[in-house]
């Protein structure tokens, strides 16, 4: 079956169900009929730029991001947000956020998806988010823009 088959099914899979590993998702493919490894399943997360979401009950599923843009993306991206992040510090233009166990990289791909002129880039842990940030009074602008979102 094709790629395209294959991460559309995917897609599938984790909009109707609560898929938590990698190893959930390629026995769901084999079920189906596709002849996936490990590797591939891994490849597809990345190419959908699938993330993990934490659940009430403290277990994790993958996401995907919504394609479309505006005000119901950006509620997604404050719920992860508000749901992952444990504390933030700065270190000069750098700043550090500490996520839930997991969930860095579903907040750094938020922060990311959010387009802030200010950060650069960020790279993400298991549960740390650094964010590169143009200029100190950036960084001191990006925590203030964070904490916002943590309150509303």
């Amino acid at each position: 079956m094709k790629k395209k088959d294959r991460q559309e099914k995917i897609l599938n899979l984790i909009e109707t169900n609560e898929i938590e590993t990698q190893k959930d998702l390629m026995d769901r493919l084999l079920e189906d009929g596709f002849d996936v490894t490990q590797a591939t399943i891994s490849r597809d997360i990345r190419e959908l730029k699938l993330n993990k979401v934490a659940l009430n009950d403290g277990r994790q599923k993958y996401v995907a991001y919504s394609k479309k843009e505006g005000d119901e993306s950006n509620k997604r991206y404050y719920r992860i947000l508000r749901e992952g992040l444990v504390s933030m510090d700065m270190a000069q233009n750098i700043l550090v956020i500490k996520t839930m166990s997991g969930m860095a990289m579903a907040v750094a791909a938020a922060i990311d998806k959010m387009q802030w002129m200010e950060v650069v880039g960020t790279i993400a842990g298991d549960d740390t988010v650094m964010c590169a940030i143009r200029s100190v009074a950036d960084t001191k602008r990006v925590m203030d823009k964070i904490r916002k979102v943590l309150v509303q």
